[in-house]
């Protein structure tokens, strides 16, 4: 097998070439084209979140993706925030999360707690 490690950016478009190719009709795992698969697809995700981070969504972007993802109202959160003024205050950046908020957030709606748990300029 011969794999080195994707230190360029040349490097690494060659290695989603020779990747992308076999998205279509993946290798049997455990077969020597199946090793060398998951061995580049993890070279390059190594690669990826070195060189283009992705940052966390601040706790209002994540609350209202959620909420727009799984057709929520401000009405459904009132569980994990509290009466409907104090969603919209939050919602707002009017006040902050605090932390049995974000728990039941996370718990109940499945927020991730990294986001939640963000410093926002909002608040």
């Amino acid at each position: 097998m011969d794999i080195r490690p994707i230190r360029t950016d040349q490097d690494y478009r060659a290695a989603l070439k020779e990747v992308s190719a076999l998205f279509d009709h993946e290798p049997e795992p455990g077969t020597p084209e199946g090793d060398r698969f998951d061995v580049m697809v993890t070279l390059i995700e190594a690669y990826e979140s070195k060189h283009f981070p992705v940052d966390l969504p601040n706790p209002i972007d994540a609350i209202k993706f959620r909420m727009e993802q799984s057709g929520l109202t401000a009405k459904d959160l009132e569980p994990a925030i509290g009466r409907t003024n104090r969603v919209y205050e939050v919602l707002n950046g009017k006040r902050a999360l605090t932390l049995p908020m974000i728990w039941r957030l996370h718990s109940m709606f499945g927020i991730p707690a990294e986001s939640l748990i963000k410093p926002t300029s909002r608040a």
